[in-house]
């Protein structure tokens, strides 16, 4: 079987890096990079875009604009990329890792409430794999509390929960471009926002303290440099205009897959919300149960068969070396645990495949469950 690679790129890429290179400015303030933060923000239902070199720093950025440092705590879900929980550590404050629901693949709003307390600031929800977080329930719980809710979407690019795009429910909205996400330009990021206020401090930061309208060299807070470059912001603006074509073709694909292998009772798919009206499909998340194949028997079988499979986290977040002499703390996440011993994924370019593909990745599912291998 053969899938397309990734990163794709095509002429509109080239024509955009070349107008780039034949300007006088390459860097931040070419108006390449503002058009793209406003048509992302604009996309997604935010009224602001401030663009940075990755997706990680971004993170930072919003904690920082929000004030959370030393003496606070963030809630975030213990199965996640290390950037959810790093960007926490590296503004001072502390992370609470809370537990994941048991098919959602996302953090649980009753574990949630349960570990907010006297020194919570904020909580970090991630979309994770191919789903929303309960951003209506998990919304509804940073109000009440009076905490700041930041959507960790790097996943989500042009997904929408009842028609309003990811990363428009919370505070800010942050968003990854990095080499293998389904909007890619090597590196880099992005936050929207709805928030004015917010916007101008994260914007301020991230420009060396300036603000807009005064004199370059006149700086009004402790900022630095997370200026995307127009090459990027060239990239990205051609990988925003393939975006939509490229999400009706996984959406159509896990359809017709998921049609496929619905007499597979060992594989349980990561749930779709009723609410989430378009998914990006990033990743087809499943949990494997078989008493006779593991987890990881399952996903050898599948990569034999030349279908790209990994087998989930190896560890939860708070499982990591770091995190045994950083400060953090660790609520029970019985199920976190269970997906790293039984959770996988297929990767987005598997669903990029030409439609007549998925019945060979059917079988091969069908295949590594019953613990075939083929030559």
């Amino acid at each position: 079987m053969t899938f397309p690679s990734w990163p794709i790129s095509g002429d509109r890429e080239e024509e955009l890096l070349r107008s780039v290179l034949k300007s006088p400015q390459w860097g931040g303030f070419h108006p390449l990079v503002q058009e793209f933060e406003q048509r992302f923000a604009s996309g997604h239902d935010a009224r602001f875009g401030i663009s940075a070199f990755n997706g990680t720093v971004t993170l930072e950025l919003a904690l920082e604009a929000l004030g959370v440092g030393a003496g606070h705590e963030v809630i975030v879900p213990a199965i996640s990329f290390v950037s959810t929980a790093s960007a926490v550590s590296r503004v001072g404050a502390t992370p609470v890792f809370v537990d994941i629901g048991a098919t959602s693949f996302n953090i649980h709003p009753d574990r949630i409430e349960e570990a907010i307390g006297p020194r919570t600031k904020a909580i970090i929800a991630v979309h994770f794999g191919a789903a929303f977080a309960d951003v209506d329930r998990i919304g509804q719980i940073a109000a009440d509390h009076n905490l700041w809710f930041i959507e960790d979407a790097a996943h989500l690019h042009g997904a929408q929960w009842n028609g309003r795009g990811a990363g428009s429910f919370g505070v800010a909205g942050s968003f990854s471009f990095q080499n293998g996400k389904v909007m890619c330009s090597g590196e880099g990021g992005i936050l929207i926002t709805n928030n004015e206020d917010f916007s101008r401090r994260a914007r301020s930061i991230a420009n060396q303290g300036r603000q807009e309208g005064e004199s370059f060299y006149k700086h009004f807070r402790v900022g630095t440099n997370l200026r995307m470059t127009a090459f990027q912001a060239a990239v990205l603006t051609a990988q925003w205009e393939r975006l939509e074509e490229q999400m009706a073709r996984r959406a159509a694909n896990v359809r017709i897959l998921k049609a496929l292998v619905t007499d597979v009772p060992e594989i349980c798919w990561q749930d779709e919300p009723p609410r989430m009206t378009r998914s990006s499909w990033y990743l087809l998340c499943g949990r494997f149960h078989s008493e006779r194949v593991t987890r990881d028997r399952f996903c050898a079988s599948l990569i034999a068969q030349g279908v790209p499979c990994t087998p989930f986290y190896p560890h939860t977040l708070y499982q990591n070396p770091m995190y045994q002499h950083e400060n953090c703390v660790a609520a029970p996440c019985p199920n976190a645990e269970a997906y790293i011993r039984d959770a996988f994924w297929l990767p987005h370019r598997v669903l990029l495949a030409e439609p007549d593909l998925m019945p060979a990745v059917a079988a091969a599912i069908q295949q590594a469950c019953l613990g075939l291998q083929t030559s």
